[in-house]
């Protein structure tokens, strides 16, 4: 069990580095203003350490025995999760109003797609973590 918990949080958390590292990226590039999105964090350990770590709750979700053999699937089902908290919860609680449209209308398209990322790792990661070692 104890691997599986490690293997759960540590998948969350290494999901969310690749997220942070990607908006990141995105913004920096200048492919958030691109699409007029207002998303250009800078990557600061003020910044990310919050990411990380609720990455790696949100990770824990990969111990439940939803879809184990499906990690393509599975990891996209459990990414809705943290979806909908930044959609509905942060981005308002930010004064950027339902789904960040504040930040620009491709805003939650942007969100979608980059959790889509953190669930994939996450899930790969948990899987790999979890496998018998013969």
């Amino acid at each position: 069990m104890v691997r599986k918990l490690s293997s759960a949080y540590t998948g969350g958390a290494i999901g969310a580095l690749v997220d942070s590292f990607n908006i990141w990226v995105l913004g920096k590039a200048g492919i958030t203003s691109f699409i007029g999105v207002g998303l250009q964090p800078d990557f600061t350990a003020s910044w990310l350490y919050p990411r990380l770590v609720w990455g790696g709750i949100w990770g824990l979700m990969f111990l439940l025995p939803v879809l184990q053999s499906r990690l393509f699937l599975r990891g996209i089902l459990f990414s809705l999760g943290p979806s909908a908290m930044v959609l509905f919860m942060m981005f308002p609680s930010m004064g950027k109003g339902i789904l960040g449209l504040g930040f620009g209308t491709l805003t939650p398209f942007l969100v979608v797609l980059l959790n889509f990322v953190w669930g994939m790792v996450a899930s790969f990661w948990y899987q790999s973590g979890t496998e018998s070692k013969g």
